[in-house]
C-alpha cells in the first residue's frame, strides 16, 4: 500500500500531467469545431497497442503545413495517400479529424487523473510530516507527564 501512495501517485500525477493537460485545450476546440481547417494526408501507420497514422497537415487557404503530424481521430479505414479533413487546435503531436471522436475526453481524463494523484500525493506528504511532528511531540512511555 505504502509503495502506491509514495510511488504510484506521483508517477500517475507525473503522467498525467504530462501526458493529458498540454492537449486538453486544443482536444476541446477541436470538439468545438474550432482551429485551422484544412487536410491531414495520410502517409504511414504505426502499430504497437493501438495503431496510429502519421502524416502531413495542409491548412485551407494556406498557412503553415504541419509535417509528421498523427491524426486524431481518424477513420478506421484510412489508407496511405488517403485524405481527411482535420483540424489543426495546437496540438502537441498532431491534428484531429473533423467527424470528430473522442480524444477530447481522453486528454481531459488524462489531465483530470493526474491533478488527482497530484493532490492525493500532497495531501499524503502533509498528513505523514503531521503525523510525524505530533509524534514527536507527544510523551512516550507510561507514568510520563508533560510539564510546561
Amino acid at each position: 500500500m505504502k509503495f502506491l501512495l509514495w510511488v504510484g501517485l506521483p508517477l500517475l500525477a507525473l503522467l498525467g500531467l504530462a501526458l493529458g493537460v498540454p492537449d486538453v485545450a486544443p482536444a476541446w476546440q477541436a470538439k468545438s469545431g474550432d482551429g485551422t481547417a484544412g487536410t491531414f494526408i495520410a502517409r504511414y501507420e504505426t502499430c504497437g497497442r493501438n495503431c496510429t497514422w502519421h502524416g502531413d497537415f495542409v491548412p485551407d487557404g494556406g498557412g503553415t503545413p504541419r509535417n509528421d503530424v498523427i491524426v486524431y481521430d481518424g477513420p478506421d479505414d484510412l489508407t496511405s495517400g488517403a485524405t481527411v479533413a482535420a483540424r489543426d487546435t495546437g496540438a502537441r503531436r498532431g491534428v484531429f479529424a473533423a467527424q470528430g471522436g473522442g480524444t477530447w475526453l481522453l486528454f481531459t481524463g488524462l489531465a483530470v487523473a493526474g491533478v488527482l494523484a497530484a493532490i492525493g500525493w500532497v495531501a499524503s506528504l502533509v498528513h505523514a510530516i503531521a503525523s510525524r511532528c505530533r509524534t514527536r511531540r507527544e510523551p512516550t512511555g507510561p507514568g510520563t507527564s508533560v510539564q510546561g
